[in-house]
């Protein structure tokens, strides 16, 4: 059996997605897949599928705070939602990092697993802005990135080559189905078959012949 190819569709702005990304980077070494990053565009994907953020209907934000309290326990990853975290959401645009994020894959892609990274902790674990040049420049740096590098990457932002990166990469993920984030896209059998959420990799690894061992396995 060839590896199977797992692309993994994620804003920073979704915590959801963070929960997807640690476990997928865990199986990354146990299962047989190939495990592929495509930073998109939350903001893009809601507008065009006419999706509606959870938050907008009182008693399931109220609901999502405590399940994603849950889920980060149960995950073992580090998302602290605060009283007024939808507020926080609503507040941020999170483009100019996904810009960021994009130029780094297209320029060096061995970064973007600890870039990824340092902007949920940032937003999702400190609660500090992600859509500012100086922040955005102290997260690269702080995930092992030269001054030198993450400079050139937010000279990229405003690049058409970014933007249409960006742009494709969010049309690419609508066209396999999806409507939110995190989306899990898994090419099995010739196809493409599309998990969405963070609390699907369980189907995920029985549809594509592998072990479930949890979303911290040992």
């Amino acid at each position: 059996m060839g590896r199977t190819l797992v692309e993994l569709f994620y804003d920073v702005i979704s915590p959801y997605s963070w929960l997807a990304f640690e476990v997928l980077c865990r199986y990354q070494h146990i299962w047989n897949i190939d495990l592929r990053f495509r930073p998109a565009f939350l903001g893009g994907i809601m507008q065009q599928t006419g999706n509606k953020p959870p938050a907008m209907l009182p008693k399931r934000g109220e609901y999502l705070l405590k399940d994603m309290k849950r889920m980060a326990k149960y995950y073992q990853v580090p998302v602290r939602m605060s009283p007024d975290a939808f507020q926080h959401i609503m507040g941020t645009s999170s483009l100019t990092a996904m810009r960021f994020i994009t130029a780094i894959d297209m320029t060096n892609p061995q970064y973007m697993e600890p870039l990824s990274r340092e902007f949920w902790m940032r937003f999702w674990s400190q609660h500090e802005d992600i859509s500012q040049p100086e922040n955005i420049l102290a997260v690269a740096q702080q995930a092992g990135l030269s001054a030198e590098l993450s400079q050139k990457a937010l000279e990229m932002i405003s690049s058409p080559t970014v933007k249409d990166r960006l742009k494709d990469t969010t049309a690419e993920a609508l066209k396999y189905g999806a409507f939110g984030m995190p989306a899990v896209v898994a090419h099995y059998d010739g196809e493409p078959h599309l998990f969405f959420g963070s609390d699907r990799l369980e189907l995920l690894s029985s549809f594509i012949g592998e072990k479930w061992l949890g979303p911290v396995p040992s």
